[in-house]
């Protein structure tokens, strides 16, 4: 029986005390639905015990699985460190600013844990923007071209605009704008504490493509679409899926390009980036690396014909995995909850939702509510 230990900085712990603030409502909301997503993936595999830290103050509904509660910061680091020393497997998913995702891989690895994920060296690149991005470059991968800034930096004289300005160590779409000219720029970058990059916009499709990495192979999982506001913050709302061919084929093309330009991929490790208008592919960038899992899990295993969960373990024991995907469209939104088109070209009722988990508050503090909600290549 193989144990697998599942960790999910939101919902697993990792808001009690003055962390609480730490992550905001799209996090908590992304968070719970990978967490609640995973576990019953991994339960429903044969020869696994699922074992899920929670969050003392929440209540989520988890079946088949075996529930760690945690009641406080020290436990939730002590929780980790025992409870990964004795599971078969690990994961770990976290935002990358503040050092919240690096600190816990590398709690892990020095528990002896062993982690179904990079390594903490690949989660400390990554979570960087600007190294990222020059790293990419050096490797022939097209990113944006940037700048980091720290907060007493001159702002440059020149600078190509519309641009996007972002968190240097930041997750997701946190704190990123769109930046139309150098006044807005003054007035935006207060925003941001801490270093920062100032980078190139590029316009197109944004998209994702999540490669399960493994010592012997990589499998990439089909691309989708990335659901962004059309304000000028770009909000994750959710994705759709799939994308058209010609445009999954150029997806799958840089985001494998983009992963063997890490050192050491290992386990899911998602690829965001932009699609531009050329049909050739001269325009498309890659925009970040995500070292963990991503909420596209949640769209990916309600296409997946078969357990993603399994197939993400094979792949990193270097066994072959025979893992298809149906062909239909679906949508789903940061909650976890998924709608596919009807017969006549509108929505169907959703039809799938990842549990949300009900908090209560105790003396360590509130936690505000979490709202509801192969391609192979040898």
């Amino acid at each position: 029986m193989q144990r697998m230990l599942l960790y999910e900085f939101a919902t697993s712990g990792g808001l009690f005390g003055d962390r609480a603030t730490l992550a905001s409502e799209s996090i908590r909301r992304e968070g719970a639905a990978m967490l609640t997503a995973l576990a019953a993936d991994f339960a429903a595999v044969d020869g696994v015990e699922a074992v899920v830290m929670v969050d003392s103050r929440a209540t989520l509904d988890l079946p088949g699985c075996r529930v760690e509660s945690v009641r406080s910061s020290d436990e939730e680091f002590s929780l980790l460190s025992s409870g990964s020393r004795q599971a078969d497997w690990t994961i770990v998913i976290a935002p990358e600013f503040h050092d919240l995702l690096r600190s816990r891989f590398r709690l892990v690895e020095e528990s002896g844990g062993r982690l179904l994920g990079p390594s903490s060296g690949l989660v400390a690149l990554a979570a960087d923007k600007q190294r990222t991005a020059e790293r990419l470059s050096a490797a022939g991968v097209p990113a944006p071209r940037g700048i980091a800034l720290d907060a007493d930096d001159p702002l440059p004289a020149e600078f190509p605009f519309p641009a996007v300005l972002k968190p240097r160590f930041g997750a997701g779409s946190q704190d990123v704008r769109r930046i139309p000219d150098r006044e807005a720029l003054m007035e935006s970058r207060s925003a941001i504490s801490g270093p920062s990059r100032l980078e190139r916009f590029c316009p197109g499709v944004a998209a994702s493509v999540a490669l399960l990495c493994g010592p012997v192979e990589r499998f990439a999982l089909p691309p989708g679409r990335q659901r962004l506001s059309d304000d000028d913050e770009f909000r994750y709302l959710g994705g759709a899926m799939p994308l058209p061919p010609e445009a999954s084929k150029r997806a799958v093309a840089l985001a494998e390009r983009a992963i063997a330009a890490m050192p050491d991929p290992f386990g899911f490790v998602g690829v965001d980036l932009v699609l531009g208008n050329e049909p050739d592919g001269r325009d498309d960038v890659v925009i970040e690396i995500n070292p963990r899992l991503t909420t596209s899990y949640v769209g990916l295993r309600a296409l997946a014909e078969g357990n993603l969960a399994a197939a993400m373990l094979a792949v990193a024991a270097g066994n072959p995995v025979r893992l298809s995907f149906a062909q239909h469209a679906l949508e789903f939104d940061a909650d976890g909850t998924i709608r596919t088109p009807n017969k006549s070209g509108g929505d169907c009722p959703p039809f799938a939702r990842a549990p949300s988990p009900r908090w209560s508050a105790e003396q360590n503090g509130d936690c505000p509510l979490v709202p509801a909600g192969f391609v192979r290549r040898s």
